[in-house]
């Protein structure tokens, strides 16, 4: 993995955070771009740098689609490529679809579907150009299965988008040597939701306990690694059993 660069969003907290930090220790150069984060986003930079690696903290608004291409043509122009992008933003909200409002439907759509498509095509083509090249994104356990949700309906919706957008990227890109795959969490303490919630859902999980960032920081190391160069396409659930 050595001499590789890595564009990760999301990357200043939860499971972002912890693949920057663990690429980085793999040798990785490693841009992470937040929103809110600043502070977040600038201890993880230094705690990259203070390891001997390399790193940048961009602050940005992916759902722009101007804002994502300046991105990655601000990365590029600093390090010279993009070998991976690692799509880890994505919030979310629990409410009752019928009291959702217009602009949190909306919001759940710009902020976990809109981005993939606006980095992916602007990735794309330095990957092509390469003809080597890793697109990861993070979708939602059960959302394959198509199911009612009725708290969670919008961000139910992207998440499945998210699939099929992956499965779409994977055919077109395969034959430059780019994967394409997305990782489906079920419940990991990635500090996104609420603690009691968590604790709530455990008895409900086959395995019997909640994720850690670290089960999903192993799963994008696999997706980036040369033991799944043949690996295109996949959904790859981690979530105990829970959702399958």
């Amino acid at each position: 993995m050595a001499q590789r660069v890595a564009l990760i969003t999301g990357g200043a907290r939860g499971i972002g955070r912890g693949v920057a930090l663990d690429v980085a220790k793999e040798g990785w150069t490693v841009a992470i771009c937040y929103r809110t984060s600043q502070r977040e986003a600038e201890e993880v930079k230094q705690t990259i740098e203070g390891q001997g690696g390399k790193a940048l903290a961009i602050q940005c608004d992916v759902s722009k689609p101007d804002e994502a291409t300046r991105l990655v043509k601000h990365v590029e122009e600093t390090y010279g490529r993009i070998d991976a992008l690692i799509n880890g933003a994505g919030p979310y909200h629990r409410v009752p679809l019928l009291e959702e409002t217009p602009e949190a439907w909306s919001e759940m759509f710009t902020n976990n579907l809109d981005p993939i498509f606006f980095l992916a095509k602007a990735v794309a083509p330095g990957m092509q150009q390469r003809k080597y090249g890793r697109i990861i994104s993070f979708g939602m356990a059960n959302a394959d299965k198509m199911e009612a949700q009725p708290h969670v309906t919008a961000h139910y919706i992207a998440k499945a988008g998210v699939l099929i957008l992956t499965k779409t990227l994977a055919k077109l890109l395969a034959p430059h040597g780019i994967t394409v795959n997305a990782i489906s969490p079920g419940f990991v303490d990635s500090g996104s939701a609420p603690p009691e919630e968590l604790a709530g859902m455990a008895k409900k999980i086959p395995a019997g306990y909640i994720g850690s960032v670290q089960d999903a920081v192993q799963a994008v190391r696999y997706f980036l690694s040369d033991d799944a160069r043949y690996v295109t396409g996949a959904n790859l659930h981690l979530s105990g059993g829970w959702g399958i």
